[in-house]
């Protein structure tokens, strides 16, 4: 069977790109039944930042299993590869606004008994459904890149973000800081339960991430650097495809049409409910959408609805989404609006990496402009970083994860201590 992408489950008739990557399931033998995918409620209690609430076996893979699912799958396969414990877990975060929630994630252990483990945090790509993140969904990236890495005698780790999976509240879309926090969290979550079936971790954690998780990867690898966690230490970064300039370089394409247009309706009205919850720039949503949208689109983005549902309530494009005034504002941004982009924009300009960053994206990629790549590897070169920027091609936004994936793998592998 070959691989195939969908557009998180997909404007696919629809002729869009997408960041969901998805697989066959039935060769990776993983039995457990999926929570439910309904809106779950916020916990009454508060848990602590990283505590496991629950962590559930979903698989024991053999490493002829593994090696036959990667392959069926074109997920990128380390040459020597061993068999993989799956789990999903539940565990104490922040919400956006720092108060105690929980989120839920993927941990992979390789089944090697070697001490002082490394991890590999992946920051899977747009999802606007809570069920196709990595927890609940099996035929996805958050699940085989988990997979391919601890094959490779790393810890593979997943989150959901807030919101997505079985997480309680609305997913903030591209809150970086929200995306880091959530991510932190489930790094110690990871440890204890590595801990808790005899495996050690070093502390050292390379990041890599897609689409939206390119951002979520610069954003928590600054975390890291910052001392987000004592026992957490950045070790290598290496983002695929990820929109790290929204006003500057995502925005414009969008809306000159450089980008797919109906890709580009998809994620701008995403964005645009996303973050009016966080930032507040509008007070009715017939002040942003064109009617009928005004009336549809915050529901359709609660994180309950299919993608073919959100495909079939979007226009062709996002000048027939959008009113006259609020395009005239994302063209001229200023108050709120200016607030929101610039405060989740700083992933590549405000800080220093001190560990080699590899960037990666395509120039045929028309969900997130190329741009964002060059002005990330430009801002990062501006503070003194080691940072390289691979194009893959002329190829589109799927393509690029699966011709930069390999490129990652082997590059972690190399700095990876045996």
């Amino acid at each position: 069977m070959r691989s195939r992408l969908s557009f998180t489950r997909r404007l696919l008739a629809l002729a869009c790109a997408t960041t969901l990557l998805t697989v066959p399931a039935a060769t990776v033998a993983m039995a457990a039944t999926a929570p439910s995918a309904s809106r779950p409620q916020a916990v009454v209690a508060a848990p602590h930042r990283g505590e496991v609430l629950s962590a559930t076996s979903v698989g024991r893979l053999s490493s002829s299993q593994v090696a036959t699912y990667l392959r069926e799958t074109g997920f990128p396969a380390p040459e020597s590869i061993g068999g993989v414990d799956l789990y999903t877990l539940v565990y104490g975060t922040v919400t956006a606004d720092g108060k105690p929630t929980t989120a839920s994630g993927v941990v992979a252990l390789p089944q090697n008994r070697r001490r002082g483990l490394q991890t590999v945090i992946y920051e899977h790509g747009t999802s606007a459904t809570r069920k196709d993140a990595p927890s609940l969904a099996v035929e996805s990236d958050g699940r085989a890149i988990p997979i391919a890495f601890a094959a490779a005698g790393f810890v593979g780790v997943a989150p959901d973000y807030l919101g997505l999976g079985t997480g309680p509240g609305f997913h903030p879309y591209m809150h970086a800081e929200s995306e880091a926090t959530a991510s932190v969290d489930l790094l110690r979550a990871a440890r204890t339960t590595a801990a808790r079936h005899g495996r050690t971790l070093n502390g050292e954690v390379m990041v890599t991430g897609f689409s939206q998780g390119g951002q979520a990867a610069m954003a928590l690898g600054r975390a890291l650097q910052r001392g987000a966690d004592a026992h957490l230490r950045l070790t290598a970064l290496a983002p695929i495809s990820g929109p790290y300039d929204v006003e500057r370089a995502e925005l414009p394409a969008a809306l000159s049409g450089d980008l797919d247009p109906l890709s580009a309706t998809f994620y701008l009205a995403y964005w645009i409910v996303s973050m009016n919850r966080l930032y507040h720039f509008y007070d009715s949503p017939g002040q942003v959408f064109r009617a009928p949208y005004d009336t549809t689109m915050e529901e359709l983005y609660g994180g309950d609805h299919a993608f073919e549902d959100i495909a079939a309530g979007l226009p062709p494009n996002p000048r027939e989404l959008l009113t006259d005034d609020f395009l005239r504002r994302l063209e001229h941004p200023g108050g709120a609006l200016l607030r929101a982009m610039r405060a989740n924009d700083t992933t590549c300009t405000d800080w220093r990496p001190r560990v080699p960053v590899r960037l990666y994206g395509a120039t045929g990629d028309r969900d997130v402009a190329f741009a964002n790549a060059e002005h990330c590897l430009r801002d990062l070169r501006s503070h003194g970083a080691d940072v390289s920027l691979t194009n893959v091609g002329d190829v589109d936004h799927n393509t690029s994860a699966f011709r930069s994936l390999p490129l990652v793998l082997r590059w972690f592998q190399q700095l990876q201590r045996h």
